[in-house]
């Protein structure tokens, strides 16, 4: 074979894995996830994206959006979110209860408080705000905080996907933590509190969901049993007991 038929067959077989990789790129590429910005910076983000167990021709799963809350009384809520390691049955006999620690820093409360505020003023009635908290660690490494919220009724769900997990970037370049901010990137290893408990509604939960830890990763929360409710959750609270007043 001579040296001009070897370059071509080596110029063939390069061009042939070059189209290999970019189909086997974009084939398994994560879809696209439509969303609306409110807030980002190069390290966090608030938005608004479409929540798919909302149907539009079954108005009881519609939220309750938009819906109105100061940035102080969110910081409030927010201060009182707590999270608590989830040890097993022999950690807590010989270690009693895990502590509870402030799901968000002074710093994290700042900015949630406010782009928050501003999402839940304009997210639809099919829609959930969604956040995304990091930092970075290395050009490859970061620890992220991710989650979301939304309104249904007089209650506050609140989804905690991951908190201050360490997330590495993989090598081929699929970055998932900042495409599904709800989605949690490893097994759960904590469990979502509030204080004041009494507001918390209680959820049901499988064994298998408390063998996971996934139990309490989702919290709701009865905006009517905080002190002092705010007016948009009295007026409706009205509206739900008296549907003539609305």
């Amino acid at each position: 074979m001579s040296c001009k038929e070897t370059h071509n067959r080596t110029g063939w077989i390069m061009t042939g894995l070059l189209a290999l990789y970019s189909i086997l790129s974009v084939g398994c590429a994560a879809p696209h996830v439509p969303a609306r910005i409110i807030y980002e910076d190069p390290v966090n983000f608030v938005r608004l994206e479409e929540d798919s167990e909302v149907l539009a021709e079954w108005p009881p799963s519609h939220h309750t959006h938009p819906f109105t809350i100061e940035p102080d009384k969110l910081r409030t809520i927010l201060s009182g979110l707590k999270v608590q390691e989830h040890w097993i049955a022999l950690q807590r006999w010989m270690r009693g209860e895990s502590p509870l620690v402030p799901a968000f820093t002074d710093e994290e409360l700042a900015l949630l408080s406010v782009r928050l505020s501003e999402a839940l003023a304009e997210v639809k009635d099919n829609e959930r705000v969604t956040f995304y908290l990091s930092q970075p660690q290395t050009f490859a490494r970061r620890i992220i905080t991710t989650g979301g919220f939304y309104v249904h009724g007089t209650e506050l769900h609140i989804i905690l996907g991951n908190w201050r997990i360490i997330y590495g970037i993989p090598a081929y370049g699929m970055i998932y933590d900042r495409r599904y901010p709800m989605r949690p990137t490893a097994a759960k290893g904590f469990d979502l509190r509030f204080e004041p408990a009494e507001a918390v509604v209680p959820m049901k939960s499988s064994l298998l969901d408390g063998v996971l830890a996934n139990a309490k990763d989702e919290l709701i929360i009865d905006l009517t049993k905080l002190d002092p409710p705010d007016p948009e959750v009295s007026l409706i609270r009205s509206c739900l007991n008296h549907e003539s007043l609305c």
